[in-house]
């Protein structure tokens, strides 16, 4: 298997995981915050949305620069949500072909206008923003759970959809 296709593997497998979270959230929480120093569910909610429209940015671009990056899309509600979600998760499968494995070495930046955060190479960032899906995905699990919102299994069965605590 190339690494292409096994990036391309992981992605979808994620993605479905992420779209089913995202499907959770209910409108009438779409504010909520657990904690004050916490994102806001539609924030944190709009970056998880986002994230796999980073393996497009990362295999089409060099670099990616905070001080001339749009702000994230304003999302208002669950079905923007997804339509954005899908938007970014088609544009990042479009990406994950064989002929970008030739670019998987190529150096990538994260910077901030002169401050660099990081150069990797493309297939460090990937692995980087799959990563991040997941981390950000666990995140929006513990607004669910604190609002007693069922749970979807990611790697297997959740506890909600099983009957063990």
């Amino acid at each position: 298997m190339s690494i292409i296709d096994y990036l391309k593997q992981q992605f979808i497998e994620e993605g479905a995981t992420t779209r089913k979270m995202l499907a959770r959230i209910p409108a009438e929480q779409w504010n909520y915050t657990p904690h004050e120093r916490s994102m806001a569910m539609n924030q944190l909610a709009t970056h998880l949305a986002d994230l796999p429209g980073w393996i497009h940015m990362t295999l089409t671009t060099d670099e990616l620069d905070f001080a001339t990056y749009p702000e994230q899309p304003a999302v208002n509600n669950s079905k923007e949500l997804l339509d954005l979600f899908d938007k970014r998760y088609s544009e990042g499968l479009a990406v994950l072909v064989p002929e970008n494995e030739k670019v998987l070495s190529k150096p990538w930046t994260l910077r901030n206008g002169e401050q660099v955060y990081l150069t990797d190479p493309k297939i460090d960032v990937l692995r980087m923003s799959l990563s991040q899906q997941i981390h950000h995905r666990a995140q929006l699990g513990v607004y669910l759970r604190l609002l007693n919102i069922p749970i979807p299994g990611s790697y297997g069965p959740s506890a909600d959809e099983n009957d063990f605590h």
